[in-house]
């Protein structure tokens, strides 16, 4: 049998999955500089493939056990921009079905950019149910950001279709009429609101970016309103919006 071309073996190893796999096994023993390149390059993407998955698996965790006690309809619950100087708090809810599977899903903040969009699109496809919820800012001024945020998540639960029958929530005690846990950083613990966290941030983001196209003095398309020096020193030079938090420090010092 002819010896294979580099390129040849590189376009096979494109659909190796497996370290058993005979051919692997076989090139192993090829001697030639570049199809070790290759073969190392194989090994290095298996391996950190491998390691995303037993990341995922870990944080599978909260819902298998929790399907082990009869529980289906595991919603993961979870908020972004409590922070920020302007726009809403924002929350979701995603109930996944039992086999889903991506590799890579973390706390949103963890993510770049282009992979939260990918990952939104694969979630919102992919989930048996998601909902979202924003209070706004004058809302959150009226009530604190604290009961903002909670009422952000309880109306995304309320509007959740189908209804789950457990909640794995990020940090918070709800008042709600299910079951549930609240997990300490959740959002890198649990698939459920690591999801939660990716649809939240992805859909606030995304209103912010709307937003600066009225306001583009502000750069909320960078900022997401968050207090830089950029955007503070635009409230200094032009005021507020209707979108700013008036009862959020240093906003409140130029009403």
């Amino acid at each position: 049998m002819k010896q294979l071309t580099i390129a040849e073996i590189e376009q096979r190893l494109e659909n190796i999955v497996i370290e058993s796999d005979p051919f692997l096994l076989d090139i192993f023993q090829d001697e030639r500089k570049g199809v070790q390149q290759l073969v190392h390059r194989w090994k290095k993407k298996y391996a950190e493939k491998q390691q995303l998955k037993e990341k995922f698996e870990e944080m599978n965790v909260y819902e298998h056990n929790w399907r082990l006690k009869g529980f289906e309809m595991i919603a993961g619950v979870d908020e972004v921009g409590r922070g920020p100087l302007a726009g809403p708090v924002v929350a979701a809810v995603v109930i996944l079905p039992n086999d889903f599977f991506l590799a890579g899903i973390d706390d949103s903040k963890k993510l770049s950019e282009k992979k939260r969009l990918e990952y939104d699109s694969i979630i919102r496809k992919e989930a048996i149910a998601f909902s979202i919820s924003m209070i706004h800012a004058q809302e959150i001024d009226e009530m604190n950001i604290y009961q903002a945020t909670k009422k952000a998540m309880k109306t995304a639960i309320a509007s959740l279709e189908p209804k789950p029958d457990f909640l794995l929530i990020d940090a918070m005690k709800l008042d709600i009429p299910f079951p549930s846990e609240s997990i300490i950083k959740g959002d890198a613990k649990s698939i459920s609101i690591a999801a939660a966290s990716i649809v939240a941030k992805v859909a606030r983001d995304t209103l912010m970016k709307e937003i600066s196209q009225t306001y583009p003095v502000y750069g909320f398309q960078q900022n997401m309103g968050y207090g830089t020096k950029e955007h503070i020193e635009a409230i200094k030079q032009h005021g507020i919006t209707s979108y700013h938090r008036k009862t959020f420090a240093p906003v409140k010092d130029f009403i």
